[in-house]
């Protein structure tokens, strides 16, 4: 399977942030690639009011990124925002495109670093795995990666390559954390993971501001033996990988920690 990882800036208008996508994809369908990845927040940046933007899965903004994916014959992954039932939005990648049409809600949310997700947010429940062209993928959202046990919970569902889009926050030792949180879920998983962040703003000359995460950029994709298979720096770029899932199989014969763990 050959991804695309889109690594761009979004800022707060959507419409201006299709432009980003539409060019992501037709990068990622010039490449090749099956799978073109964008990051969490692609419809709307952090740090804007994100009620008054979001939209339902059928609204406008989808209905765009799906005609892109149909038009390119790709999939795509992209963080957008729709409304939750409580006065919140949800955050959401909606997920389309190789006769795939659904969506992942993020279950665990960013209350931490000063910065509370939680207060405009509302939390998923159900992870989600597709079949993309006989292959399993699972799908995580930015935060998620610091929970193991939602990755293993998606290798348990089948998942042989796990994305996770990001508006990661910037800060001292982030990064590392970053690399750190890619690679050990893969090895958590015996999973490639597929990471797609927000570049840093700062990259193109856009001081952020504010408590709200941002993204870093260092978009990586993780073997499922915990190495970085390749990986981008800061500044908006497309990253294409081509992901082996046989070696899922060859880890999972080496290190069986799905089937030797006791909790």
């Amino acid at each position: 399977m050959r991804i695309a990882l889109c690594q761009i800036v979004t800022g707060p208008d959507p419409k201006a942030n299709l432009e980003l996508v539409a060019d992501g994809v037709r990068r990622a369908a010039e490449a090749g690639a099956d799978l073109a990845v964008f990051p969490e927040a692609t419809m709307a940046c952090f740090g804007v009011k994100l009620g008054p933007l979001a939209e339902p899965l059928d609204g406008p903004w989808a209905t765009e990124v799906r005609r892109l994916a149909d038009e390119a014959g790709i999939a795509v992954v992209a963080g957008m925002f729709t409304p939750a039932d409580d006065g919140r939005v949800t955050n959401t990648l909606l997920i389309t495109g190789r006769g795939i049409d659904t969506a992942y809600d993020k279950i665990h949310l960013f209350d931490a670093f000063g910065f509370a997700e939680s207060d405009t947010v509302a939390p998923g429940a159900e992870p989600v795995v597709v079949d993309l062209d006989g292959t399993k993928v699972g799908f995580t959202t930015c935060y998620d990666v610091r929970f193991p046990g939602l990755y293993t919970a998606l290798a348990d569902r089948g998942a042989s390559v796990i994305v996770t889009s990001a508006s990661w926050g910037s800060g001292e030792g982030k990064r590392e954390q970053w690399e750190l949180l890619v690679r050990a879920r893969a090895l958590d998983s015996t999973s490639w993971v597929v990471a797609c962040g927000q570049a840093d703003p700062r990259s193109i000359g856009r001081e952020p501001s504010g408590k709200a995460p941002t993204g870093i950029g260092y978009s990586l994709a993780a073997t499922p033996f915990g190495q970085i298979h390749a990986q981008l720096a800061d500044a908006p770029d497309v990253l294409v990988v081509d992901v082996d899932t046989a070696t899922v199989d060859q880890a999972r014969q080496a290190i069986p920690v799905l089937t030797n763990r006791r909790f």
